[in-house]
């Protein structure tokens, strides 16, 4: 397989666009050990079709082996691709690269894309990669997609914010009044998660929701107007 790959983006094109997901996942796996800046612009095309998680997980890594002075300018590109896993594995794998010029291009669109896994791929990438002294303004692009999606969306997002560090728990503390329930319930989950990063998930939204359960719950009206 080596043979085949070196030196030829061609060839590595015919691996990677195999019937086998075990091939692919070895033509992949070559090109990483042995970059070549010709293998690049396949790498990233195949990312965008690659139907198999761990194949695109090691397409990721195989560019992470090249030069990001070839790589990362391709990878930003597909930023603007009509197909949401050429976002969300663009995203990821600029993640992967940590380079200073990815930050720019994580955009309000990205931030709030339609796709859930292209959002958190962007909620991931830009808590990694903010400059300090930004964060606050990335909290408030995050905070207007509390309460979105399901568990694995929503544990994404908190999970950005922890990463952002107490900092911005005041963004987080204002959204723990929102009119919607679901708001509420998120923001103050994760505002427990960004003051005890080793909870989890589960158990801060479960108490969350209870609270906000409790709190919306007319039991406390009825007993004032009993003690009168």
């Amino acid at each position: 397989m080596t043979g085949m790959l070196e030196g030829t983006g061609p060839g590595l094109r015919s691996a990677l666009w195999g019937p086998a997901a075990s091939m692919r996942l070895h033509a992949a796996l070559t090109a990483g050990m042995h970059p070549d800046p010709a293998y690049v612009a396949v790498l990233v095309e195949r990312c965008a079709v690659e139907p198999d998680f761990f194949v695109r997980d090691m397409l990721t890594w195989a560019l992470t082996r090249h030069d990001p002075a070839v790589t990362v300018e391709r990878v930003l590109d597909e930023l603007g691709s009509d197909v949401p896993q050429a976002r969300s594995q663009a995203l990821h794998t600029l993640s992967k690269i940590g380079d200073a010029r990815t930050w720019p291009a994580i955009t309000t669109a990205l931030l709030t894309d339609e796709d859930d896994e292209v959002a958190r791929a962007a909620w991931r990438t830009a808590a990694g990669l903010v400059p300090e002294g930004r964060e606050t303004g990335l909290a408030e692009t995050l905070a207007t997609q509390f309460g979105r999606g399901d568990g694995e969306v929503q544990r994404s997002l908190s999970r950005a914010f922890v990463a952002l560090g107490v900092a911005v728990l005041p963004v987080v503390e204002r959204a723990t009044t929102a009119g919607d329930a679901g708001v509420r319930a998120h923001a103050i989950a994760t505002k427990r998660l960004v003051q005890q990063p080793d909870e989890g998930f589960e158990a801060a939204i479960a108490d969350a929701r209870r609270i906000v359960a409790l709190l919306g719950a007319p039991l406390g009206e009825e007993r004032a107007d009993a003690d009168r």
